[in-house]
């Protein structure tokens, strides 16, 4: 998962694992699609705007980093801030277009049954998804797991109080998208909250993980690991290991989004 960067890498945590996995879990891997500016919701934004639970708004107008961008045009300014703290290889992982759209949706979605992949942050991953056995008893390999190293120890290396302090910096930005995405009376943070709280209530993945492949997708054969929503069954793909290490490193951004003393960076 993620890296040393400066930026909301509870949001990148989820898009990184919620892209990772997707393509991972897939025999094809089809072209990456544009971001949608606007996508439909599953249930319609309600006509009361609701109690938010996290506000975050006290942070945001307290920073003293200037005007922001506007949302279309917001690409050139965290494409800099990303480029001033991670290696340079960054870029290879993502579509570079859409980049708080694209992660706003994605994080939206990890609490569903699926994820679109036209929302996805992430370029696609090389290589295909790893299984072992045979059709009566197809598991996913034990090797399968390296696969999401990588992004594990970026997600680690990252520093969680500046990570929150660039989130909290544009995080009007990421409102903005929130509510383009259909939610006139939503507030992202709590959302991205609800997401982590969803990931993190994951099952522990098991040692053995028996899969069936009723058409060209891989599912899970335990029914109850296949009722899990995508962020949990991403959690569980990505191997025990892993899973424990990203759901560490939820846990400390969710801390630090929650805290009252989330400030921006002076």
């Amino acid at each position: 998962m993620p890296p040393a960067l400066r930026w909301p890498l509870a949001l990148l945590i989820g898009a990184v694992v919620a892209g990772t996995g997707y393509y991972l879990w897939q025999r094809q891997q089809p072209a990456p699609q544009p971001p949608a500016t606007q996508a439909t919701p599953v249930a319609p934004p309600s006509s009361t705007a609701p109690v938010v639970q996290h506000p975050i708004e006290e942070a945001a107008a307290e920073s003293k980093e200037g005007a922001l961008p506007t949302l279309a045009e917001s690409d050139s300014a965290l494409h800099g801030a990303l480029a001033s703290v991670l290696p340079k290889s960054w870029e290879q992982f993502f579509h570079l277009d859409g980049l708080v759209r694209r992660i706003v949706a994605t994080v939206d979605a990890l609490p569903r049954k699926s994820v679109p992949q036209r929302v996805l942050p992430l370029q696609s991953v090389p290589g295909r998804f790893v299984t072992a056995g045979q059709a009566e008893r197809l598991l996913i390999a034990r090797e399968n797991s390296a696969r999401y190293t990588p992004y594990i120890r970026l997600a680690e290396a990252a520093d969680t109080r500046q990570l929150v302090a660039v989130y909290v910096r544009f995080y009007p930005l990421f409102q903005q998208a929130y509510v383009e995405l259909g939610y006139p009376n939503g507030y992202f943070n709590d959302r991205l909250i609800g997401t982590i709280d969803d990931m993190l209530a994951a099952p522990d993945a098991p040692d053995a993980v028996p899969l069936t492949q009723p058409k060209v997708l891989y599912e899970y054969a335990d029914p109850e690991l296949e009722a899990l929503s995508a962020g949990q069954k991403i959690m569980v793909r990505m191997g025990s290991e892993n899973e424990a290490h990203a759901k560490a490193k939820l846990r400390e951004l969710r801390r630090a989004l929650t805290a009252k003393s989330a400030q921006p960076s002076p």
